[in-house]
C-alpha cells in the first residue's frame, strides 16, 4: 500500500476539501491492513478502510477529528475482529496539497521528527529502498504511490463496470473511474480503483496526466462528444470511444466543426472491443483489455491499431 497522491489531487480538484483516513497501525485482527485508506468529502467518499461500523464512524467524524485516533474493533463498534486500529485523519485543500508536490515519502507525527524517521525517509528517497507504510516512534511514514499507466474510465454503466472488473487486477494499470454521481457506481469498488463522482466530468479532464489512456463510455452521447473534444484539447496517450460506425462518423463531423483536424481526430479509437467476441459488456471489456495490452505503450500517442472492433451503440 502507498499514499495515492494522484487520487487525492483529483478528489480535491473535484470537491475542494477532502479528508484522507488511513490505517496507520494494526493490533490483532483487522479487516484491512496498514496503509489502507479512504477519501471523504461533503456528500461522498471513495476507497475503504474495511467497511462496517469503523468506516462509517471514521467518515462521519473525518472533518471533526484530525490526527491519530485508536479504535478497538469490539462491541463498541459492533465488530468481532478482536483487534484495534490506529487511524490517521488529515484534511486537504489545494494549498495543503501543494506542500506534498515532489514528495516520494511522507512522514508526519507529533513534535520534532525522530532520527530513526529521518534515516528511514532519507534512505527511501536517495537510495530507492523499498518502504512499506509503518509507524516509527510515533510517526507514520508512507511511500507515495508511483504511477504506472494511468487509465481514466469515463462512465460507470454496464460496460464501464465490466472494464473495471477486467482491468483493475493488472498491476501496471492505475484506474480513475469517473461518473456524474455516487449512485452511478457499484457498492463494492476494487481496492486499487479511484472512483470519482463529479457532477461535471469536464471539470476534471485537465487533471488527468497528458500520457493517460482514456475510455469514454458514458450514458450520454452529448457528454461523450464533449469529452472527446476536451481530450483532444488536453492531450492523451490513448483514447477509445464506445460506439457504432454511425456514431463515430457523426462525431468525426462534429469534431471537425469544433476545430479539430482529421489527424487529431484519428487518434481517438472508435469503436472499441473485438467484434468477434460479441457485444456483451464483459466481451467488450475483454476485447478492450487485449487492445490496450497489445500496444507497445499506451502513452506514446498511439492511434487505434488495425483490427476488428465491435459495433456498439
Amino acid at each position: 500500500m502507498a499514499f495515492d497522491l494522484n487520487a487525492l489531487r483529483v478528489a480535491v480538484a473535484a470537491h475542494g476539501r477532502v479528508a484522507r483516513v488511513v490505517i496507520a497501525e494494526v493490533q490483532g485482527s483487522s479487516p484491512r491492513e496498514v496503509g489502507a485508506a479512504m477519501l471523504v468529502w461533503n456528500g461522498g467518499q471513495s476507497g475503504t478502510i474495511g467497511g462496517g461500523a469503523l468506516e462509517y464512524q471514521a467518515a462521519q467524524q473525518a472533518f471533526a477529528r484530525e490526527g491519530f485516533s485508536r479504535h478497538p474493533l469490539g462491541p463498541e463498534l459492533g465488530q468481532c475482529c478482536g483487534g484495534a486500529v490506529m487511524l490517521l485523519t488529515e484534511v486537504f485543500d489545494a494549498n495543503r496539497l501543494a506542500d506534498l508536490d515532489g514528495e516520494t515519502v511522507i512522514a508526519r507525527g507529533p513534535g520534532e521528527m525522530p532520527l530513526a524517521v529521518k534515516r528511514l525517509t532519507t534512505c527511501a528517497r536517495n537510495q530507492g529502498v523499498d518502504l512499506r507504510p509503518r509507524m516509527v516512534q510515533g510517526w507514520f511514514v508512507e511511500p507515495v504511490a508511483q504511477s504506472t499507466t494511468p487509465l481514466w474510465i469515463w462512465g460507470a454503466g454496464h460496460v464501464g463496470r465490466a472494464l473495471v472488473d477486467v482491468l483493475h487486477p493488472i498491476p501496471e494499470i492505475e484506474i480513475t473511474w469517473v461518473d456524474t454521481a455516487p449512485n452511478r457506481f457499484p457498492d463494492a469498488i476494487p481496492e486499487r480503483v479511484n472512483a470519482l463522482p463529479a457532477s461535471d466530468p469536464l471539470r476534471v479532464v485537465t487533471h488527468a496526466p497528458e500520457n493517460a489512456a482514456h475510455l469514454v463510455l458514458t450514458y450520454s452521447h452529448a457528454l461523450d462528444l464533449s469529452l472527446c473534444d476536451a481530450l483532444l484539447r488536453q492531450g492523451f496517450g490513448f483514447a477509445g470511444l464506445i460506439g457504432s460506425d454511425t456514431k463515430w462518423a457523426r462525431f468525426t463531423s462534429r469534431l471537425r466543426k469544433m476545430g479539430h483536424s482529421d489527424a487529431q481526430i484519428s487518434r481517438i479509437c472508435c469503436p472499441i472491443g473485438q467484434k468477434s467476441l460479441g457485444k456483451h459488456p464483459q466481451a467488450i471489456a475483454v476485447g478492450v483489455a487485449a487492445q490496450l495490452l497489445s500496444l507497445s505503450t499506451i502513452t506514446s500517442g498511439a492511434i487505434c491499431p488495425t483490427t476488428s472492433f465491435a459495433s456498439t451503440a
